[in-house]
């Protein structure tokens, strides 16, 4: 069983000093993969933070920065403090090699792509074991190793970077980006990495996971009552699920309608979550969030009203509750990553999540997280194990922002209502062609453009709908899905027959990155 993110484990730990990169979280993810108990840390971490946990290992991210730039990042200077096997990806390795007097220097040509990389026939190294002598790797970088220190040892390397693996002792640099699937034997070497050099057992497991996660929350909260904001996603299903069997009747599920929900959402998730036997009160807040919304276009400024009006909805809704002290969320890593928080400080902020960055700065509850340093394939993993659900488990992501984010520019009921017919016919045709569980999602974005159409021999000036279906395995990175013409067809006939305001469907191709999975 794939590993899980377990705060209270002491042993076997590989941290994961965060540079910046994208794939930070990635990395962790591959190191779990691997059922080891990862950590990402901030190279200006505190040595005395790290010293009572058993690190068994460490890798360096990649990162935006040239280490030759003048403020750079550089390696922590606790690095070597605890003699274990350390791997720098790309940043990494050019920190390490810089550190230790060789020379990093820009590339001539910068790469950004697959490449063919060639193991050195005289090594025999762990690294690599059981890979191919050649393969391809994704690489990401303008600057380049140009000159090893004395000590270290060219393992690999390709036509255009001479070293593109190398290592000294239990020290490994690799130029490459093993962490991402286009990476040829990728998980094979981060595996290698952990159980042979690292020489770590795999036996950090969802069950151990939810066992602690229970005694972590049972601390946290005492004997206070817990709110639990859900939205039928999987997220905050399995959020409530682990309160719940953490304190019982001590949680209060709250649904909150904002309005910008898909077509009859708030009853089939009222409704399962009843058949799951956790009890949850409804509250329609959808004309405070539309009033909210009036005449606001910014994407950003979107993201953090709706946060705001969430949290004002939960205190208002806890006047008559003073002993609710605490409020629950299914906050994610690639929520926490892409919003750059405190946790990832050296990260470029993509967006704002609503119940990231969105929050307020002061607001009258402390939160519980259980599923902060997880990815959406692990929770998944949890809620099998906690017996929720079909419905709830395997349900296609919904943001938080709900349909805000799928209307470009100003939102208004007319708007809405498009929009949730349009996306109503699309996931009706995307299970009618059983492709539901094979997309990471599947959704209808309503554009602030009207173009000229014909129907029946007359003019129409009407709205345009994109169709967005992407697969993925972490939403760190996802591919446009090549859905059958034959479906498309139907789903944009259907919408331009059907929806009364649409002339005009649209299918976007663009992967992640450069595009985010969501428009807004």
């Amino acid at each position: 069983m794939n590993s899980l993110n377990n705060a209270e484990n002491k042993n076997n730990t590989v941290i994961i000093v965060d540079y910046g990169s994208q794939y930070s979280k990635l990395i962790a993810r591959r190191v779990r993969e691997c059922n080891v108990y990862s950590e990402i840390v901030n190279p200006k971490e505190e040595y005395h933070s790290l010293a009572n946990k058993n690190i068994r290992g460490i890798i360096l991210s990649g990162g935006p920065a040239g280490i030759n730039d003048l403020g750079s990042p550089k390696i922590p200077d606790w690095l070597y403090k605890f003699d274990v096997p350390i791997l720098g990806i790309c940043y990494g390795l050019q920190a390490i090699i810089h550190e230790q007097g060789g020379e990093v220097s820009s590339h001539q040509h910068s790469e950004y792509g697959n490449s063919k990389i060639s193991i050195n026939s005289n090594s025999s190294d762990k690294l690599f074991e059981d890979c191919d002598n050649n393969f391809n790797v994704w690489m990401s970088h303008g600057d380049s190793v140009t000159s090893m220190p004395e000590g270290y040892e060219l393992l690999a390397s390709t036509d255009s970077c001479k070293y593109a693996a190398v290592k000294s002792g239990n020290i490994y640099g690799i130029q490459f980006h093993p962490e991402v699937v286009h990476t040829e034997n990728g998980s094979k070497i981060i595996n290698n990495f952990v159980t042979d050099i690292c020489d770590i057992s795999p036996d950090w497991t969802s069950e151990n996971f939810i066992s602690s996660t229970v005694k972590k929350i049972k601390t946290q909260v005492q004997n206070n009552k817990v709110l639990c904001a859900i939205s039928g996603g999987v997220d905050s299903s399995v959020t409530a699920a682990l309160i719940h069997k953490s304190i019982g009747q001590k949680l209060v599920c709250l649904f909150v309608n904002n309005g910008l929900l898909r077509k009859n959402e708030h009853n089939e998730v009222v409704a399962k979550f009843k058949e799951a036997n956790i009890e949850v009160e409804y509250f329609d807040a959808s004309e405070l969030f539309l009033s909210n919304l009036k005449n606001v276009t910014d994407p950003e400024e979107k993201r953090k009203l709706i946060g705001n009006t969430f949290i004002s909805v939960f205190e208002s809704f806890t006047k008559d509750n003073d002993d609710i002290k605490f409020l629950a969320q299914g906050t994610l890593y690639p929520d926490v990553i892409e919003s750059a928080t405190n946790d990832s400080p050296n990260a470029a902020k993509i967006k704002t999540h609503h119940n990231v960055g969105g929050l307020p700065d002061e607001m009258n509850f402390d939160l519980v997280e259980p599923l902060r340093n997880l990815f959406k394939d692990e929770v998944r993993i949890i809620g099998r194990e906690l017996d929720l659900p079909d419905f709830l488990i395997d349900r296609q992501p919904f943001p938080g922002p709900g349909l805000a984010i799928r209307i470009m520019g100003e939102i208004n009921s007319d708007k809405l209502e498009l929009l949730r017919e349009a996306d109503w016919i699309l996931m009706d045709e995307i299970k009618n062609h059983n492709l539901y569980k094979d997309l990471w999602q599947s959704f209808a974005v309503l554009l602030n453009t009207q173009t000229v159409g014909v129907m029946g021999d007359h003019r129409t000036y009407e709205y345009t709908i994109a169709i967005r279906a992407v697969k993925s395995e972490d939403a760190m990175t996802a591919d446009w899905a090549k859905l059958p013409y034959e479906v498309l067809d139907s789903i944009s006939s259907r919408i331009t027959n059907e929806v009364k305001g649409i002339n005009r469907v649209v299918y976007d191709i663009t992967s992640k990155p450069p595009g985010t999975i969501e428009w807004e």
